[in-house]
């Protein structure tokens, strides 16, 4: 049985992770994301876990060192993103990898993205490399999916939606899912 990571970027307490008028918590749009996700995952017999908790802030290494000792399949950090502080016209949907990265994790990243695409119909910001923590510092394929841009107000609108989040819970599971039957894991 295949074992999935999720992480709900940041958390309840990250200052400043917020749409400029405060109304939307980039931390709520996450979990909310994989607790969904978890939900379609969990349908499919794939196993679940979290990385992040909702009373606290799990520091970035503790996040990945749980993925690591639970020696998942796969990790996969949700976020809406920014672009400085204020209203702007910064859009879409992009994905990450860490600069070296295997095969499976690239696919992995390509399944994902490809599926936010088809199903949101954001802007394609493409699949990027970064030298964040979490996909640094994790064994397995692990990806940061950027859902929409908490600073566009079209966006922001999107990310507060319930159906909107659903969307996204459902295309990155798709993806996942994908992978995993490419990879033969399930």
């Amino acid at each position: 049985m295949a074992t999935i990571i999720l992480d709900a970027g940041h958390g309840p307490n990250t200052a400043g992770k917020r749409s400029p008028d405060g109304k939307l918590v980039e931390f709520r749009f996450n979990a909310e994301v994989a607790e969904l996700l978890r939900h379609y995952l969990l349908l499919e017999g794939v196993d679940v876990f979290y990385s992040h908790e909702n009373s606290r802030d799990v520091p970035l290494s503790e996040r990945a060192s749980i993925a690591n000792r639970l020696d998942a399949d796969a990790f996969v950090s949700i976020h809406a993103n920014a672009f400085g502080n204020g209203w702007n016209e910064a859009q879409g949907i992009e994905t990450y990898m860490y600069p070296q990265v295997s095969k499976r994790t690239a696919a992995l990243a390509n399944l994902i993205h490809s599926s936010m695409i088809s199903a949101c119909g954001r802007k394609d910001r493409g699949v990027k490399t970064a030298n964040f923590a979490v996909l640094r510092e994790t064994k397995m394929p692990a990806v940061l999916v950027e859902c929409g841009f908490m600073t566009n107000r079209e966006e922001a609108g999107l990310l507060l939606s319930r159906a909107y989040r659903v969307q996204c819970a459902r295309a990155i599971g798709f993806g996942i899912l994908s992978w995993l039957y490419h990879e033969k894991i399930v």
